[in-house]
């Protein structure tokens, strides 16, 4: 079963099932794990961050992917700092 978070009038479709907080859309900061460089984004699309990285580390390239273009999608300026 598909996650939908209203977040700023709109509603997100989440890749896949993840953690949510009571607050799903409070904002947290998150920063690129190389750089250093940090972005604001709502908890929900922290969980996909979270998961991506942790995918990676598991070598699970499908969620992955899945996580990258949901990213692209929805928070494109974010992708561009702590996932490309």
């Amino acid at each position: 079963m598909k996650q939908i978070v209203k977040y700023n009038d709109k509603e997100y479709k989440l890749p896949f099932a993840v953690g949510l907080s009571d607050e799903p859309t409070a904002i947290e900061t998150v920063a690129n794990r190389f750089s250093g460089e940090e972005v604001q984004l709502p908890q929900f699309a922290t969980a996909v961050y979270d998961t991506i990285t942790g995918a990676e580390l598991l070598g699970d390239w499908l969620t992955v992917r899945k996580g990258l273009d949901w990213f692209r999608k929805h928070f494109a300026k974010e992708y561009m700092v702590i996932l490309d």
